[in-house]
Formats: C-alpha cells, sequence, structure tokens
C-alpha cells in the first residue's frame, strides 16, 4: 500500500470484510471545503433528496394501484398528495387501501424529514466547521 494514503485506511475489521468508509465530510482538524467543492457537495445532496422522494412516489403509486385498485394516474395522484403533506384526493372504499394509505402518510412524514435533513446538512455542517476553524484563531 503507498505509504501517503496509510492515513485513510478503514479500521481493520472493515478492510477484512472488504468494506470501505464513505467519509462525507471534513474532519474539524481539516481546512474548510474550497467553495466549489461545497457546491458539489450540495448538488450531491440535492440529488440523493431527489432521489428519495421518487422512490417513496413510486412506493405510494404501487401502493394505491395495487391496494385500491386505481388508475396509474389517479395511483400518482394521491400518492403525490400524502407525500407532499396535502392528503389523499380519492376515497378509499377497501380495508387495504385505508391500511396503505394510514401508513404511507406516515412513512411520508419520514421522509420529509429525512430530505429535509439531507438537504440541510452540507449548509450545517459548513457553518459549524466555520464557527470551530474561528474559535481555534482566536
Amino acid at each position: 500500500m503507498n505509504p501517503c494514503c496509510q492515513e485513510h485506511r478503514a479500521p481493520d475489521l472493515l478492510n477484512i470484510l472488504n468494506l470501505q468508509i464513505i467519509v462525507m465530510f471534513e474532519h474539524r482538524s481539516q481546512p474548510l471545503l474550497p467553495k466549489h467543492l461545497f457546491i458539489r457537495r450540495l448538488l450531491r445532496h440535492g440529488l440523493l433528496a431527489v432521489v428519495v422522494i421518487f422512490i417513496s412516489l413510486f412506493i405510494g403509486v404501487a401502493g394505491y394501484h395495487f391496494t385500491e385498485g386505481l388508475p396509474w394516474l389517479d395511483s400518482l395522484l394521491n400518492a403525490s398528495m400524502i407525500l407532499g403533506g396535502m392528503g389523499p384526493v380519492n376515497e378509499l372504499h377497501t380495508n387495504g387501501g385505508k391500511l396503505f394509505a394510514s401508513f404511507y402518510a406516515l412513512f411520508s412524514g419520514i421522509i420529509f424529514l429525512a430530505t429535509a435533513a439531507i438537504l440541510i446538512a452540507p449548509v450545517a455542517h459548513r457553518f459549524l466547521h466555520r464557527l470551530h476553524l474561528e474559535g481555534k484563531e482566536s
């Protein structure tokens, strides 16, 4: 192994399992990330948020279509409205559809919080990292 890269090695257990640690943010002892790399980080987090939303939307569309028997477009409308926090559009007639809608509504609330955290994390980290660096200088 290259000696200059030894400080970035993962712990031995993870090396045995052939897993790698993905370090998402710089350590407090490292300098602040340059602006162009920070913008790239924001874009990656934004893309991750979009992927999470689309996967959640797909779950909702499939759930409404198969549990309630709604057409695909009506399923998309219902899933979008629930995921967006507005509530269902069509009246639900089956017990399976009502159970799915209940769990999907709870799931959507958690997805909202997770997506907000994904989007806020890089900005909050940069703010706290900058505060930490300013505290070291004074």
